[in-house]
């Protein structure tokens, strides 16, 4: 079964996504600490408030996650923007999903509320991505709405986050 046809992922598969070894393309996701999931836990095309397609996927808290130690001293939270980065990631591996060709490059985003916070002590963030609009034309591009939840309570909402994919990345 190819990449394209599966509904959810493991850590292995996400590295691999890194790599550039999950799909017949260049989508690549971050690697290393800025790969901020651990799995999918489901992807589609259908589902969602708009029929286009949703992502739920996770990341494991722990205490000995790098941006403790670095944010803040003596008041360790993780940093807001990396969740916002998890949620462009995670609109750029549904392109790539939904067999798109291209570099995912973050476009924007139309809102993003900060109401609460993770720290050392959470044990789970769950992001879910519901697409908007997906263009797989010339302009390959991805509109989302997006929440993160700490421990099942919403702390994070975007609304119109915007992924594109680009061949040539030079002139961008």
């Amino acid at each position: 079964m190819s990449a394209t046809e599966r509904n959810s992922f493991d850590k292995e598969d996400l590295v691999k996504c890194g790599n550039g070894e999950l799909f017949e393309s260049d989508i690549r996701l971050p690697k290393d600490n800025m790969l901020m999931m651990d799995r999918i836990l489901n992807i589609d095309s259908t589902s969602g408030e708009f029929g286009k397609g949703e992502i739920i996927a996770e990341l494991d808290i722990t205490p000995d996650l790098w941006f403790f130690d670095c944010h803040f001293d003596s008041d360790p939270v993780m940093p807001g923007c990396l969740g916002l980065d998890a949620m462009w990631q995670l609109v750029g591996f549904f392109l790539g999903w939904n067999g798109a060709k291209g570099k995912g490059r973050a476009l924007g985003v139309g809102e993003v509320k900060f109401t609460g916070q993770v720290l050392p002590t959470n044990k789970k963030v769950t992001y879910r991505i519901v697409m908007k609009r997906v263009v797989l034309r010339r302009l390959v591009m991805g509109i989302a709405d997006a929440e993160m939840l700490v421990d099942g309570k919403v702390i994070y909402t975007a609304k119109d986050l915007k992924v594109g994919l680009f061949q040539d990345t030079t002139v961008f």
